[in-house]
Parts: C-alpha cells; sequence; structure tokens
C-alpha cells in the first residue's frame, strides 16, 4: 500500500486531503441545518456562524503554532508556512469560545451547541480519512508498533494508524452519546459529553504520536489544550446539572437564562 492516495487526472493531482476536507465541511453543514432548530433570527445566526468560523479558524491555527514552534520559527520568513497546519482541538476550543462571544454579543440565550454534536462527528471522521490516506507527510500517523495492524506510511516503518483508531472511536463516541441521551437532559449537555469524550481521546492518542516540542508533565500543546478543554466541558456539565430546568444562571452575570451551548 502506498501512499499519498491523492487523486490523479491528466495534467493535475488533486490532494486526497482536501478532497476529503472539503467533503467534511460540505456533509458537515449539511448535517448541522438538519438538526437545528428554528430558534435564531437571521441576524443572530449569522453572527453566531461567524463566531463558530472565526473562533475555529484562530483556535485550529493557534494551537497548531504552539504545537511545533520551532519548526515555524525557522521558516519565519516564509508567510506561506504560518497559514499552513491545523488542530481539531484547537478548532474546537476557539469555534466554542467564538460561539460564546457572539451569543453574547446578540443576546442568543438558547443553547445551540447539542446540534453540532452529529455534524463534528461526521465531519471529523470524514477529514481522517483524507489524513490517513495521505500518509506520512500528514503528521497525524502514530510511533512505530510491532502489533499486526501496523501500517507503512512510506518510511518502512509499520505505524499505529492513529487516524483509522481516531474514526472507531468517533463512531463508539456517537453510539454512546445516543445511548446517554435522555429527555431530561439539560440542553447543551451532549455538546458538552461530546468535548469530554474527543478530548479525553485525543488526549491520551497523543501518546503514541511522535512529538518534538514538550511542555510542562511532558505533554504536548494538543494534550495540554484538551486537558484544559475537559475541564471547561466537566465543569460546564456540573453547572448544568446542578441548575434547575427552568431557571439556568449564566456563571458571569448569575442572570436567570436558558444555559449557552
Amino acid at each position: 500500500m502506498s501512499f499519498p492516495h491523492d487523486i490523479r487526472l491528466p495534467g493535475m493531482v488533486i490532494p486526497i486531503h482536501l478532497v476529503c476536507e472539503a467533503l467534511a465541511y460540505g456533509v458537515g453543514f449539511r448535517l448541522y441545518v438538519r438538526a437545528r432548530r428554528r430558534q435564531l433570527s437571521a441576524e443572530q445566526a449569522v453572527w453566531t456562524l461567524v463566531g463558530c468560523l472565526f473562533g475555529a479558524w484562530l483556535g485550529s491555527k493557534l494551537l497548531a503554532w504552539l504545537e511545533t514552534p520551532t519548526l515555524y520559527w525557522r521558516y519565519r520568513a516564509n508567510p506561506l508556512i504560518w497559514l499552513e497546519g491545523k488542530s481539531i482541538v484547537g478548532g474546537l476550543l476557539g469555534g466554542w469560545a467564538g460561539v460564546e462571544v457572539a451569543k453574547r454579543l446578540t443576546g442568543v440565550r438558547q443553547a445551540t451547541g447539542d446540534a453540532y454534536v452529529t455534524p463534528l462527528i461526521v465531519g471529523i471522521a470524514i477529514g481522517r480519512v483524507g489524513c490517513f490516506l495521505t500518509g506520512l507527510t500528514d503528521g497525524t500517523c502514530g510511533v512505530a508498533t510491532d502489533l499486526w495492524w501496523g501500517v507503512d506510511f512510506g518510511d518502512g516503518l509499520p505505524r499505529h494508524p492513529t487516524q483509522l483508531y481516531e474514526i472507531a472511536y468517533l463512531a463508539a463516541l456517537g453510539a454512546t452519546l445516543r445511548w446517554m441521551a435522555s429527555a431530561d437532559d439539560p440542553p447543551g449537555a451532549m455538546f458538552r459529553r461530546f468535548l469530554l469524550g474527543y478530548f479525553g481521546f485525543r488526549l491520551t492518542a497523543e501518546f503514541i504520536k511522535p512529538r518534538p516540542f514538550l511542555y510542562p508533565w511532558g505533554l504536548t500543546a494538543i494534550q495540554t489544550a484538551a486537558l484544559l478543554g475537559m475541564g471547561a466541558a466537566g465543569y460546564d456539565l456540573w453547572r448544568l446539572g446542578r441548575q434547575p430546568r427552568n431557571l439556568m444562571l449564566s456563571p458571569l452575570t448569575g442572570e436567570g437564562e436558558c444555559p449557552h451551548g
């Protein structure tokens, strides 16, 4: 099995990662449109989307830079290098923050996060297919392994196919979240459970990936961000569980409102 599995047409080569990424965005958006309820005005919906997209872009870039700062600094004279690379963990954290800021600025009180869960699971899984088919240059494969399912991504070493691990985990996580769902759940609870589950996986999976730069306690930037995200999502989930359904208090203002998602 040779990598990458790009799409080769007469006179041109289309990177498979680009194809899967575009498909992930398209399918994810369609699933979100089907899942969301008509609870926002047109203006609120636009600004919430802007906050989500801008926050996700900024978060994904910042965490990518923090993950390998020496690499980006080495090629600092090339602006194109700074545009490359992104992190799903950073995108989730940035998008979450961006939505919360946009909702507060536009006066949105109802939760919106649960509608993102299925689109995110499907979109990330499709994107990881592209990561797997791209091979070693994608930078998402694992370290060398003696296990029989190890995959040679192009350097002669059988490696952990961590992209496939993530796809399988996302499928299990989605099924588990559906099984756990209850009519008594406060709005926004499923989204926070998703964040807890996904960040927990990334915290663990990064230990079997080659990472050149370590932060305190031997963690990478992605693991550090995942750990902080788990703390934030866990606290929010605990807070939602303690509040009455008809009177959710804002942690910033103390005013009664529906929980943010």
